[in-house]
């Protein structure tokens, strides 16, 4: 859907060229475990869509990605990077992979530009004037730039996840992982949210993103992969995911999330 694009730094994306690669990834809390054996392969500019019920492994998975969730076996592969199970490379794939999680999470005491501002001043070691510049192209693209001198307390919860949006495009990731980013909000502002990642998915943005949201994954997704108790049960094209499931877990699922 999304490939043969360019990307949001204007360079051309490989078809089939991929910039996430998982292989048998397992990890435990104590002695349970709680991912056994995902694969994973994402291309550059393909948007995935990760969907489940709770307590799937979903979220701890996507947050294997980009080291914030360490895994004790198997392999991690970031845009040739690898990322290895005592953690190293953290840091340098932390600066390729964005990620928007359930709550915003925004400093209160900074303004919303100051936040967007802040981890490319303190990472990137970018001059004010750049970060400044940056910050108010990033907020007009979420469509808040009119708020950029409040502070988050100020905001609506759809409009504080567009902030932290902007703030993890930012530091000009490859890669974009969205943690359940609509399910803090109230109905009204959902649209406003997945609105702004539909515009980064038409843009050729490499995303995954972990929702409940089936519309969403209807329209946006290149590939719906489906987790239930730790496992990959099965991935396929959206028509196909939902139209002609092919595991009964599958199914099941379906069922309950489709009226």
């Amino acid at each position: 859907m999304h490939q043969a694009q360019s990307d949001v730094s204007g360079e051309s994306i490989a078809i089939d060229s991929p910039i996430i690669r998982v292989q048998n990834v397992e990890k435990w809390y104590g002695k349970f475990q709680v991912l056994k054996g995902c694969r994973l392969t994402v291309n550059r500019g393909e948007v995935v869509v990760i969907m489940g019920p709770s307590g799937s492994g979903k979220s701890t998975f996507i947050r294997t990605f980009n080291a914030l969730e360490p895994y004790q076996k198997g392999r991690i592969e970031i845009d040739g990077i690898h990322l290895t199970a005592k953690m190293k490379n953290a840091a340098a794939i932390r600066r390729e992979v964005g990620m928007v999680f359930q709550q915003f999470n925004l400093f209160p005491h900074l303004s919303v530009a100051d936040n967007v501002m802040l981890a490319p001043m303190e990472v990137r070691g970018w001059q004010q004037e750049k970060a400044k510049a940056v910050a108010a192209e990033l907020l007009e693209r979420v469509g808040i730039l009119d708020q950029s001198q409040k502070y988050p307390t100020q905001l609506s919860g759809g409009q504080q996840q567009r902030v932290a949006i902007a703030r993890a495009l930012a530091m000009q990731p490859k890669i974009m992982l969205f943690d359940e980013p609509t399910s803090a909000l109230d109905p009204e502002m959902v649209r406003e949210v997945l609105d702004v990642i539909r515009s980064l998915a038409k843009s050729g943005m490499t995303m995954v993103c972990v929702t409940h949201e089936v519309g969403f994954a209807r329209e946006v997704a290149d590939r719906i992969v489906f987790m239930a108790d730790g496992v990959i049960v099965e991935e396929a094209a959206p028509k196909a995911f939902f139209s002609d499931p092919k595991r009964d877990r599958t199914r099941q699922f379906l069922a309950q999330i489709l009226h």
